[in-house]
């Protein structure tokens, strides 16, 4: 039986919607955000997909340190919103839905929902480890972006 749960989190950074979407739809890029990836290599797209990757995180138990490798998919990359589905065996799925949204005063909104599903007696463990690494992805995404983005954009 599959459990499934949602968290969501949202970042302001004073970059282009393009400067967003470059990093967060190029996942071999991810290895600066996710405090899990060790690895991240491109393969052929999956049919539906824009881009597909292999990703190794490196995961812990106590002591015990392992790496476990599943393969992601960008679905969607437009202006305002990124999909992403990972895959790892047995039958979990991380599905990360990203909305762009440009704010009044000039800053560019992220809002992210990431949905988590696997199976029952493995769920708990999982959805620690997703919650865990994308907030902490997200305390990091902000500055990154800043960091990298292009010129200000220019009100008008």
């Amino acid at each position: 039986m599959l459990t499934h749960d949602t968290f969501s989190y949202s970042v302001q950074a004073r970059c282009t919607a393009a400067d967003a979407v470059a990093l967060l739809s190029d996942l071999t890029r991810q290895g600066e955000l996710h405090p899990l990836i060790v690895r991240v290599r491109e393969l052929p797209p999956r049919p539906g997909a824009r881009a597909s990757y292999a990703i190794t995180d490196r995961l812990a138990v106590g002591p015990l340190h392992f790496p476990v490798t599943y393969q992601a998919d960008v679905l969607v990359a437009t202006e305002d919103e990124i999909v992403t589905v990972a895959r790892q065996q047995p039958a979990t799925t991380v599905r990360n839905h990203t909305r762009l949204r440009r704010e009044a005063d000039g800053v560019l909104r992220v809002d992210v929902e990431i949905t988590l599903s696997a199976p029952a007696p493995l769920f708990a463990y999982a959805f620690r480890q997703a919650r865990s690494a994308h907030l902490a992805l997200a305390s990091r995404l902000g500055e990154v972006l800043d960091r990298d983005a292009g010129p200000a954009p220019t009100g008008g």
